[in-house]
């Protein structure tokens, strides 16, 4: 089952390839590449990298932990003011 994203993206192909475009230059930051850099050399420190166990490290307030792929990946519950990381712990 797709999400409401992926039929949008779907059904425009010319926002499709926008957002594309966006993702590759911001992808390409110096500060994007650091942070995966750090993400990844932590992954592969905790074990964690490439092994297929759904688990990923993740920024945090209280720094560098060990989340599962789906509580991390697109998530922003850790940002100040987002109304979803209330209440969760």
């Amino acid at each position: 089952m797709k999400g409401k994203t992926q039929e949008f993206y779907d059904k425009n192909p010319e926002a499709k390839k926008k957002k594309a475009d966006y993702d590759k230059a911001f992808n390409k930051k110096k500060e994007q590449v650091e942070k995966r850099t750090e993400l990844n050399k932590a992954n592969r420190k905790a074990g964690t990298y490439g092994n297929g166990d759904k688990k990923d490290m993740a920024h945090t307030k209280s720094g560098l932990k060990v989340k599962s792929q789906s509580a991390n990946r697109g998530s922003k519950s850790d940002q100040p003011g987002d109304k979803r990381a209330r209440g969760k712990k």
